[in-house]
């Protein structure tokens, strides 16, 4: 009996603690890991959770829970808490799911941003008003940063004889999307070594 114990425990760490050496995989290769099938559809899960995919993420930790062992069922279930409220955009909800789950919350900045981003694009199951309200507030939100970065080139190109309206419009463009596209990469460097950690973080519980 003791035996079998130790082995159990061991096949539990194995699987849970694989998804730390498995975060670089493909997503074509996780669908087909065999071995660690639950740690793999864990993984696909908690990628599709923060595409903000609910549904695909809710399909893939179903298919981890019918995977895993029993002795993995609850740290399973709680992942999947966490990142079902990422993907629904539920900031409250995610804080309790992380701290159940003995990883890091997000921060306040992290929260006040997803609950942002349930105004500007609620989740399907929201209704159809909110999706309306969320439009309207995409389309404010565009016309508000398109007239800073408009602004900002204009008070730039003050010293240097101005520049004309049509070229503001143009410059003031580009400028957004470069600072759009920085703050993507690094938001998306971010992300991954979060999700890193809280990888590591898991695996250490397991053990």
């Amino acid at each position: 009996m003791a035996k079998q114990q130790r082995t159990m425990r061991i096949e539990q760490r194995s699987q849970l603690a694989a998804m730390q050496q498995m975060e670089s995989r493909s997503d074509e290769e996780l669908e087909s890991e065999t071995k660690f099938k639950a740690a793999a559809q864990a993984i696909l899960g908690a990628r599709a959770a923060e595409r903000y995919d609910a549904k695909a993420a809710r399909a893939h930790f179903q298919r981890a829970l019918a995977a895993a062992r029993p002795q993995e069922r609850l740290q399973l279930r709680r992942m999947a808490d966490a990142s079902l409220a990422l993907a629904e955009r539920r900031p409250d909800d995610l804080k309790r799911a992380a701290e159940r789950l003995g990883v890091e919350a997000p921060t306040t900045r992290q929260l006040r941003g997803l609950r942002l981003m349930g105004l500007v694009a609620p989740p399907a199951s929201a209704g159809m008003l909110a999706r309306i309200r969320g439009i309207v507030l995409v389309i404010v939100l565009i016309i508000v940063v398109l007239a800073a970065g408009f602004g900002i080139v204009k008070l730039i190109s003050l010293p240097f004889g101005g520049v004309g309206t049509d070229l503001a419009i143009f410059y003031g463009f580009l400028l957004v999307a470069v600072v759009v596209g920085v703050l993507a990469y690094y938001g998306r460097r971010r992300q991954k070594r979060a999700q890193a950690e809280r990888s590591a973080q898991i695996a250490a519980r397991s053990k």
